[in-house]
């Protein structure tokens, strides 16, 4: 049964958060993660190695946030192909005034899909922007219209 949350992420990204979560759990004095510049985990690896690494109280704030993340996580459970707005979608949208659509997956932002594909959190202003028109506050005052045009399963790349 598909359960409709704010951690929805694909498989992709879930690994993703773990190998991140295993990069910060290495102390910096080992060499892993410690250039914000390399690649954390070897061959092929695209974890970022964050700038934060050496400041002990992000490192453990980021930790935190990860570990609650992958104990929450519904990893690409198929979400019902009913064109409502949920996460675990595809949504397309037309803002008021424009002609051109987007697109973006309704999903965990924290963890991002290599696919090209936009994620949007569920509890952001277009997340929660569901059923046909709903406007919205942008951080600049500015009010936005947006439609939902369609929500689609994501469905991945591979």
């Amino acid at each position: 049964m598909y359960k409709t949350t704010d951690t929805w992420m694909t498989r992709e990204a879930y690994e993703r958060l773990k190998e991140e979560l295993r990069v910060l759990s290495t102390p910096p004095e080992d060499g892993i993660g410690a250039d914000s510049g390399s690649d954390a985990g070897g061959a092929g690896d695209t974890v970022p190695a964050p700038r934060y690494i050496h400041d002990p109280a992000v490192r453990l704030a980021r930790v935190q946030t990860i570990e609650r993340l992958l104990r929450e996580a519904v990893v690409e459970e198929a979400a019902p192909d009913d064109g409502v707005a949920a996460p675990g979608k595809v949504l397309t949208i037309r803002y008021d005034g424009e002609e051109d659509t987007e697109e973006f997956l309704l999903g965990v932002r924290d963890a991002p899909v290599a696919d090209a594909v936009t994620v949007y959190s569920p509890r952001s202003p277009l997340g929660a922007a569901r059923g046909e028109r709903r406007t919205f506050t942008s951080p600049s005052g500015a009010v936005i219209g947006v439609t939902l045009v369609n929500a689609a399963p994501y469905r991945s790349a591979r």
